[in-house]
Formats: structure tokens, sequence, C-alpha cells
């Protein structure tokens, strides 16, 4: 499947950024409408996501992307003739907005290209979830359709209530699709390690349990349609019971012949072409050119800075003795930062987080010159989705503002939260983080919301969390700024663990260890997160990649610009360049420079 961002919240009609600046702009921008245009025949997914599947694009409503080997095969081959006009044009010519976009996208072009020349695996077009296992505990339509169903396909009318319908005949045919791409994939050799079958056979048997019965795909439509004539929810039963169960049925067939030959090998180095795949996967993730031992390497240094500045603090709150991983421990043991259990508890979590979000929305005229009000609303993942879901994500939401950005946050038990460690999340998924940088690309043409690139948006997130801290979330509160800083070591673990893994032939247990031991991160979601970086090899890396990278080029700024340096105008030159590799934002930041220094 292409795997898009949907990456804006509002933007005009015309999809395109509001200012050409001569001919030659106006024919590339032109162009650039018309690949997009090519993606999303391809993701129609996307098209809902954005609330632009109207109009011209109406027929997309209807469609689910095609997720069959020759359904990838079209991609590959759409990219390969839509690259190949890219780089005919003569960039020189064009202002710095237009040969921007024209850089990220023969960047993210070029990038998938080269992963869809590899043996097997989902390549993202400018996305995030680069995997080698097509169907794994989070990776698989049995996941992503559901809930996309639910949460964006918008049902006011019998007409929508019919594309839902399509889309659910649509489903069962993804699923043989992506059936016939992991049977070819075990006879090539590559089976997922033996840890992760367990978990996706868990989470699909549920699914097949649920599709039986009608379930959430049945739920869904019925809750929707109560004042629409039809019988909607019959139809849509039928079609679960008996053309979606049956196939959800083949592929956990499939999945369990797996399981019988599958190792606990967790890394790609034990995968045929692995040690190849994971270059790929690091450079698609980070944007850069990167080793795994170069990676390996700046984790571990980075690690020892972060740990140096959690050292004090914890001394200064009377836990002076033993490892800093030993100390946090001990720190979230305490039951005064620790959330009550069950419903309570998550009552208590959203409650949290809601009040948290408020505080730093307000702060936002002191980070940034252009101000955006970004629509989100907090979200508990579907409980089938929690066992092999991360502690939380988000995102922005549609184009036309009918679909919030959404903070998902995973309540499988509240001791994945603690109350030192989630005000940092929230600034990270929300404000300043995700959703609110996504806000930004409105001003975007429609091309460079289809395509994004983790290093720059988790850099974003990390530095997101930085700029809460430094606009004073924890001036008051030293255990906060602990669970801030052990937020960013994380992120340095990461690139320890996900290199340990995949090239350096650590066991799950070792990557797990090492969190826990190192950083006194939770075990609960260490596991999680571990079993993460097995199936998608590399994406873990872009996080630290990406912020160590945007506060390199702040120190520069700086260093370049001296008493006139602006911290409001660096990242309104971060965020109003929008999602883009980080050779490409170094070129961005240049630019503020250069502009500040004649003004």
């Amino acid at each position: 499947m292409v795997a898009l961002l949907a990456a804006a919240s509002a933007l005009s009609a015309c999809d395109r950024a509001p200012e050409v600046a001569s001919s030659a702009d106006a024919d590339v921008l032109a162009l650039l409408d018309e690949l997009a245009e090519n993606l999303l025949r391809l993701s129609p997914e996307t098209a809902t996501s954005l609330g632009i599947d109207v109009g011209a694009r109406a027929a997309l409503r209807s469609e689910l992307g095609d997720r069959s080997a020759e359904g990838q095969q079209r991609i590959a081959n759409q990219l390969r003739t839509d690259l190949a006009r890219a780089d005919g044009i003569d960039s020189a010519a064009l202002g710095d907005a237009t040969r921007t976009s024209l850089a990220v996208v023969r960047s993210a072009y070029a990038t998938a290209l080269q992963g869809f020349a590899l043996p097997y695996g989902d390549v993202p077009v400018g996305g995030w979830r680069n995997t080698p296992y097509v169907v794994i505990q989070n990776v698989g339509a049995y996941l992503d359709v559901p809930r996309f169903l639910d949460s964006d396909h918008r049902i006011e009318s019998s007409t929508d209530a019919e594309a839902y319908l399509a889309r659910l005949e649509s489903y069962a045919q993804q699923l043989d699709g992506e059936l016939g791409r992991i049977e070819a994939a075990r006879a090539a050799g590559l089976v997922p390690p033996a840890f992760l079958l367990d978990k996706a056979l868990g989470q699909i048997r549920l699914s097949i349990d649920g599709a039986r019965e009608g379930g959430s795909l049945v739920e869904s439509i019925e809750r929707r349609t109560s004042t629409i004539a039809g019988a909607w929810a019959d139809r849509a039963r039928t079609i679960a019971g008996q053309q979606i169960a049956p196939a959800l049925e083949r592929q956990a067939q499939e999945l369990t012949a797996q399981r019988a030959v599958a190792s606990d090998d967790a890394g790609m180095w034990a995968r045929p072409s692995g040690d190849e795949y994971y270059r790929w996967a690091l450079k698609a993730s980070t944007t850069t050119a990167l080793s795994p031992d170069e990676i390996h390497e700046l984790g571990l240094r980075e690690l020892e800075a972060l740990h140096a500045r959690m050292d004090t603090i914890l001394r200064t709150i009377g836990y002076s003795t033993g490892t800093i991983g030993e100390r946090m421990t001990a720190l979230a043991a305490d039951p005064r930062y620790q959330f009550a259990e069950g419903d309570a508890g998550r009552a208590e979590i959203l409650a949290f987080i809601a009040e948290r979000l408020g505080w730093v929305r307000a702060q936002m005229p002191r980070a940034f010159n252009t101000l955006v009000d970004p629509n989100l609303e907090v979200k508990r993942l579907p409980p089938e989705e929690e066992p092999g879901a991360p502690g939380a994500y988000g995102g922005p939401g549609s184009i036309d503002g009918t679909i919030p950005g959404r903070f998902w946050i995973n309540l499988r038990t509240t001791d994945l939260h603690s109350k030192y460690s989630l005000a940092d999340l929230a600034f990270h998924e929300a404000i300043p983080g995700h959703i609110w940088q996504g806000e930004y690309t409105r001003r975007q043409p429609l091309i460079r919301q289809l395509l994004a690139f983790s290093a720059y948006s988790e850099g974003w997130g990390l530095y997101a969390e930085q700029l809460a801290d430094e606009l004073g979330a924890y001036d008051d509160d030293p255990v906060g700024r602990l669970g801030y800083l052990q937020s960013i070591a994380f992120r340095a673990c990461r690139l320890v663990v996900d290199t340990g893994l995949h090239a350096k032939q650590w066991t799950r247990e070792q990557g797990v260890r090492f969190f826990v031991e190192r950083n006194g991160s939770n075990p609960l979601e260490v596991a999680s997160e571990v079993d993460r970086y097995c199936s998608w090899p590399g994406q873990a890396c872009a996080y630290k990649i990406g912020h160590t990278e945007i506060n390199r080029l702040r120190a520069s700024a700086t260093a370049a610009l001296g008493g006139s340096f602006d911290l409001k105008a660096f990242n309104d030159a971060v965020v109003l360049g929008g999602n883009v590799p980080l050779d490409v934002l170094a070129g961005n930041v240049d630019e503020y420079v250069r502009a500040a220094r004649t003004a």
C-alpha cells in the first residue's frame, strides 16, 4: 500500500501555495498538482483522510488502495514516470518555495523507488512506516481499515453509506492481496520473528471474531445511519461475515504456517537481504547516509550527555545512589507519580492531558511569529489495537477541517503513563508537536501534504518537547523535567537499540534490557517499543537524528546572527518550509540566516 501522510488540516480549494513567483513556478506547480492527483488515485484513503474526496475526486470515496503485488507494481511504475518528469525540470529559474517542493518530490520518489527495488516489504512514498512485513502486529489492512472507516470515512448521506459498503468489499480484496505477498515472502525465506507473529495472530483472531459477529465494522455504519433509510447494518453484516471473516481466516492460516518455521531472531541481519534492506530503511527514515555503526555511537554519546543532566536533578530530589536507570525505576515506583487503575485512572489521564494542552496553547505566541489554531481531540486507541501499539501517537486532521487532528493515547493499562512523563508526551504529539506543525502544511501545495519525512516530523516532535521546557513547563516541577529528559534519552536509546537489533545481532531481550537498565524506562512500554522496531526497521532512529539536526541548525544560526538571532523567526523558518528531508531543511535555515543578515 502507498503510505501517504495525511498532514494537513485546511487549504483553499486550489490546493496550492498562495503566491507564484513566475511563469516557471506556475508550470512546475501545475505539474506537482498533477503528481499529487496520481498519488491520490493510488491511495484513495488519503483523499478521504484529507477531506478532499469530493467533486472530481468523489469516486475515490468508494475505493481503497490495492495492496496486492500487482498494485505495488503500479505504484512503482507511476513513481518512475513522475520522477522522470520532475528530474527533467531546471530548478535554477524557480522561486525558493517551488524549488523546495520540487526537491521534496525528487527525494521522496527516488528513495521510494529504491525501496520498491528490494525483494519484499511495504514502501512508504514520502511516509514513515517502512516495514519488511506486510502483515504483522502493527501493520496490515486488518488494523488500518477498520480504524480508517470508523474515524475518517464520513457518513452523512446514503451515497456515503454506499461508499462505506463498497469499501468493506474492497477490504476483503485488500486482505487477499496482502495474503499473496506474505505467501511469496515466506517462499523466499522472509518470516517475521516468532514473538511478533504471536502478537499478530492474537490480534487477527480478535478481528475474525469481530467480523463473524459484525463487530465494529457493522456498529460503525449502524450508529451513523440511524436517520438514513436503508438496511445498511444488515448489508454490512453480510459482507463482514461472508467476505471479510473468511479473508481474515486465510491470513491467519498463513501466519500460523509462518509461525511454525519462525525463529526468535529479532533483526534484519537474520533475514535474506536483511543488511541491504536495513541500510535502505535507515536512509528512508533519517534522510541521511549515516551507517548503522555511526548511528549506534551517536546514540551512546547523546545518552551520556542527557544522563549527566538527569543526574544533577536526581541528586537535588534525593536520588543520589545507583545508575540513572535504577534511580528512574525507583522514581517510577513512587505512588505520587502514578495514575489510579482502571477507568478512574483513564479519566484522570485524559483530564491531565487537557490541562497541559491548555497551558501550552497559551504559550505559543512566545515561540512563533506565525500562529495557527489547531482543531484537535484526544482519543483512546481502539482496544484491539492497543496490545501492539506504542503509548501514543498523533497527527493533524483533514484539509477541510471536518476531521480534527487526533492525539491517540494507549490506555490498555494506566501503568503505561506516569504523571511526570505524560505532559511531555502531550507536547510531542499535539502542541507544539505533530498536530501544531501539521497545521502549517495548509500553506503548501497539495503534493507537500502527501509527502512527509520521519526525521523532520519526529525531530520536530522532540524539538517541541524542548520548546515546552524552554517556555517554562517544568520551571516549578523538577520531576516533570526529569520526565522530559528521560523522554529525550529514550530516543537516544532508540538509536542504540534499533541498530543493535538489526545490525549487531541483539536479541529482543537485550533491547528491552538496555532501555530498562540504562534509562529506567517502563518495561510495559518498552516491550511494545522493541517489537515495533523489529517490524519497522530504522523508523525509531528518525526521532533523535532529526532533533539533533534541528538543534545543530539552531546553534549555527545563533552563531551566524549573534544578537540578531530571533528564536520565533527561526521556529517559523523550520515550520513554514514544511516537512522536508534534513538536507533541504538545512537549505531553508540558510535562507533564513541570509535574509536576517540583510534585514
